[in-house]
């Protein structure tokens, strides 16, 4: 009852902060290590391109990976609060299929999920849109930034 109570006020509090503000990806040519904080089950400190970019070097071949709620890209944060930052982080080292600058923009907050860093052991997941010059149609991502997961990309 307690998570049914926690979803359906997390719903309508997150049902009214969607950001439709498009944001390019501004990907730097310098590349350096930034520390960011982790849980400990990630053994080591997250390489970053700068302070606004992960540097992602694994492919997965999970073909739910980062595109169902059931799978999503867990990019952790909000116990340092740079969740949102996070995402962004993620977000900002994506490139289209031929490396193309993507753009994206937050549609809100949706699915709960089960998370021991949640509040009461709920989290919600945020969902983006994701485009770049010439896609015939825009790319649908859950992102958690509550708990910590190995950050890939996806080859679609």
């Amino acid at each position: 009852m307690k998570k049914l109570i926690f979803i359906g006020i997390l719903a309508i509090v997150c049902s009214c902060s969607s950001k439709k503000v498009i944001v390019d990806n501004q990907t730097p040519f310098s590349s350096e290590k930034v520390p960011v904080h982790t849980q400990a089950s990630l053994s080591s400190e997250r390489v970053m391109i700068d302070n606004q970019t992960f540097l992602l070097k694994e492919i997965s071949t999970d073909e739910t990976y980062g595109f169902s709620e059931k799978n999503p890209i867990e990019v952790g944060g909000v116990d340092k609060k740079e969740g949102p930052l996070n995402e962004r982080r993620f977000l900002n080292a994506l490139a289209g299929p031929n490396g193309e600058k993507v753009s994206y923009y937050r549609l809100g907050s949706c699915c709960p999920v089960e998370s021991k860093n949640g509040f009461m052991g709920m989290a919600m997941l945020d969902n983006y849109r994701v485009t770049w010059k010439g896609a015939t149609d825009t790319v649908l991502i859950y992102i958690n930034m509550y708990d910590y997961g190995e950050l890939n990309v996806k080859n679609n």
